[in-house]
């Protein structure tokens, strides 16, 4: 989809309510059945208790909810506790969020999978020994389903969420009206979990509230993703969390009443919502099929709850890059229009966590709760500020509103830490400030190197005018060499070197040969065979002058026996020439390919184009060794991704560019690959037409690589064996 067809992309209510609100409204299935886990511990007796806990929760949901619905109309855009945190507390507060909420959506994954999963098994006894294969699964698929498009989800997940929620309903209203009107039915519990012994305490209760905070999970993905919801964005919002309030404490406590009354109980093969629903709706009954309607659902619901993750991790992650705290190629988006990084990293992550838990859900839970208690604390708090310092319409009542939602979940928060700390919460404490000092290093880095593109951009556009050597390799006289030799020539004006290392299987008199197909000059230069290719080329260019106007050359021919990627394997040595080369300041690499059942027809035409980014310090090296070559020819050249973006860039470059013609075309998919491919082939269709491509390609080391789109390698790889098409990089050395 093309980058101005997002707006077609926004949703409704009912389409935002199953993306946004599915695991707050399936938590239900789990959150009940995690504090009567706890409970279970000090005997049978104790799960009543689970009841008034329940209400609890209740109350604290409502709480929650009231202050994101003002949080929504606050922050029309993004009221997510990281924006709200970063404009409000400072940027350590934003980023503790921030990384509660990365560890909290992983978790959501995870959870959410393996309780749907759970619901089927309880059903299907013989599955259940397939737990964690069946998860992945499911993560594989929903994975594949959010890459595909916001919208086309929406409507994938609207009819699991709306049949759970009616299912669900009409469960607690029958089972309900069975309990008032005449007895409850009482709840069959295989392989039940045994009861403990212990005390029912203070502590105990609150563990076991702390469990049951769970259902609160997914509240803060829709004032994270304010901006995907149709105009009025903030008020659809609001309206959609109010439902999600109301549909969600409804069905919970529903759930939580029944479990209690019908003596459901925790057990190991069974959940505890299966187990109501086969006492509400008993076999051979006249009903006894909404059964399965019921367990059918629930799978369904919570494994695509998770698709409150898809949409809140790779939002955040946007945001986070954008802001320079995280790689940057998290803001990319894809063919569909999806932070197509972010779910991807998700789907890793999450996976890796049912792999190590194997799909348990009761492990699984000890991790959950602290990332978002964290984040409602943070962004509650942020909002008080807010109304303190914007004294906006009704700032008083507002603020209030805002401070007992803060003051409820930092509580909450403390519970859960003290309460859970030593059953795995602590590796979620642990995680959370070395994400925030992960956070810290990425930004100072990007500070360093926008630094020193700035400084160097400065540095090209004050150098002398710019000189340029070439080395050509003249490995064996073929195909590949007969065009690097012309290509040489070209570029050169004729004043060139040719260099030959002699390996294992190399034509020992390959120069006289050499010297009869040039007629004499250049000579053919014979380097020391005991250094190898590589050492000897790189002893070669030591002894050139390389500087901002000084550069080097190095034609690398390469003659492939087939148009294959993998033919490369073949060509080890020069692959590891050209990676060597990429490390020296100053040598450009070019790439002279050719494929042996091609023809053999020299070119007799050079135009050269440079690839730019922006008005950058890489960019402007590029230009300037294009202007070594002398080639009459020679453009920039951009593709934007949108229409903002062409017109930012002819702006930049009519202010502050070189005096080369800038050409801009749109990649409107966000994929430079077809557009370039169809750019480069109109150039070449033109007979006896060469194009050298220079690609202006930042040089990083160590695990900064990872920080940098890799975009020169995507091109590598795209016009290697492009016809007519000669690549050359154009390093530019960031800092060590």
């Amino acid at each position: 989809m093309q980058t101005h067809q997002a707006e077609e992309e926004l949703l409704p209510i009912p389409l935002a309510l199953p993306i946004f609100a599915a695991d707050a409204i399936s938590s239900v299935a789990y959150a009940t059945e995690a504090a009567m886990v706890v409970l279970l511990t000090a005997g049978l007796s104790a799960l009543h208790i689970a009841l008034p806990i329940s209400i609890a929760v209740a109350l604290l949901m409502a709480i929650v909810i009231a202050s994101y619905r003002q949080t929504v109309r606050a922050y029309e855009t993004s009221g997510g506790a990281y924006v709200v945190a970063r404009e409000n507390l400072g940027t350590l507060p934003s980023l503790i969020a921030a990384a509660a909420l990365l560890v909290d959506y992983v978790l959501t994954v995870a959870v959410s999978v393996s309780s749907g999963v759970l619901a089927i098994t309880s059903a299907v006894t013989s599955l259940d020994h397939y737990n964690t294969e069946l998860s992945l699964i499911a993560i594989a698929l929903i994975t594949v389903v959010n890459l595909r498009g916001v919208r086309e989800s929406g409507l994938t997940f609207a009819l699991p969420t709306y049949g759970f929620i009616l299912a669900m309903l009409i469960a607690v209203g029958t089972g309900v009206t069975k309990c008032v009107v005449a007895t409850c039915p009482r709840a069959v519990t295989p392989h039940p979990i045994p009861a403990g012994v212990a005390a029912v305490t203070i502590f105990l209760i609150l563990k076991a509230f702390a469990s049951g905070a769970s259902a609160l999970t997914g509240v803060e993905s829709i004032a994270n993703g304010v901006n995907a919801f149709r105009h009025p964005q903030s008020k659809n919002a609001a309206r959609t969390l109010g439902v999600l309030g109301i549909v969600a404490i409804t069905i919970f406590v529903g759930v939580s009443y029944l479990a209690v009354y019908t003596h459901a109980r925790p057990s190991s093969t069974d959940s505890v919502v299966s187990q109501i629903a086969r006492a509400v709706f008993p076999a051979g009954g006249d009903v006894g099929w909404m059964y399965w309607v019921v367990q059918i659902f629930t799978f369904a619901v919570l494994i695509l709850a998770a698709n409150t993750s898809y949409q809140g991790f790779p939002r955040l992650s946007a945001l986070l890059a954008h802001d320079g705290f995280i790689a940057r190629q998290f803001t990319n988006l894809g063919d569909r229009l999806v932070f197509s990084n972010g779910v991807v990293v998700l789907a890793g992550a999450a996976a890796l966590l049912v792999w190590i838990y194997h799909a348990n859900v009761n492990n699984l839970i000890h991790l959950y709760v602290v990332g978002v208690f964290t984040a409602f604390t943070l962004s509650q708090a942020g909002m008080v500020r807010y109304w303190l310092r914007t004294h906006g319409p009704g700032w008083r009542w507002r603020s209030i509103v805002n401070g007992v939602g803060a003051a409820a979940t930092f509580v909450v928060m403390l519970v859960v830490v003290a309460t859970k700390f030593t059953e795995g919460a602590w590796m979620v404490i642990v995680a959370i400030p070395l994400m925030v000092a992960g956070f810290y290093g990425v930004r100072r880095h990007y500070r360093r190197v926008a630094r020193f593109l700035a400084a160097g951009a400065a540095a090209v556009v004050a150098a002398p005018p710019a000189k340029n050597t070439t080395l050509l390799v003249v490995e064996a006289l073929d195909q590949a060499t007969a065009r690097a030799l012309w290509f040489a020539r070209t570029i050169s004006g004729g004043e060139f070197r040719a260099v030959h290392v002699p390996l294992a299987g190399s034509d020992p008199g390959i120069r006289p040969r050499w010297f009869r197909r040039v007629d004499g000059t250049p000579q053919l230069e014979i380097l020391d065979r005991k250094l190898g290719l590589g050492d000897a080329m790189l002893e070669q260019v030591w002894r050139l002058p390389r500087g901002e106007s000084d550069f080097v050359t190095v034609v690398v021919p390469e003659q492939f026996r087939k148009a294959s990627i993998w033919e490369q394997a073949r060509h080890r040595e020069e692959l590891a020439l050209k990676f060597r080369l990429l490390s020296e300041p100053g040598v450009v690499v070019a790439d002279v390919p050719e494929i042996a059942d091609r023809p053999g027809q020299l070119p007799d035409r050079l135009v050269v184009r440079v690839l730019v980014s922006g008005v950058n310090a890489a960019s402007m090296r590029a230009v300037n060794y294009a202007t070594t070559l002398g080639i009459e020819n020679t453009q920039a050249v951009n593709f934007a991704f949108s229409r903002d973006d062409a017109r930012q860039i002819r702006r930049e470059w009519s202010l502050h560019g070189p005096r080369l013609p800038l050409e801009v075309s749109e990649a409107p998919y966000r994929d430079i690959g077809g557009p370039l491919l169809g750019y480069l082939r109109g150039l070449t269709a033109e007979e006896g037409t060469a194009v050298m491509v220079l690609m202006p390609e930042l040089i990083t080391h160590g695990w900064r690589r990872l920080l940098h789109n890799q975009r020169a390698l995507y091109i590598k790889r795209l016009l290697l064996l492009e016809p007519n098409v000669i690549l050359a990089s154009v390093p530019y050395q960031l800092l060590r």
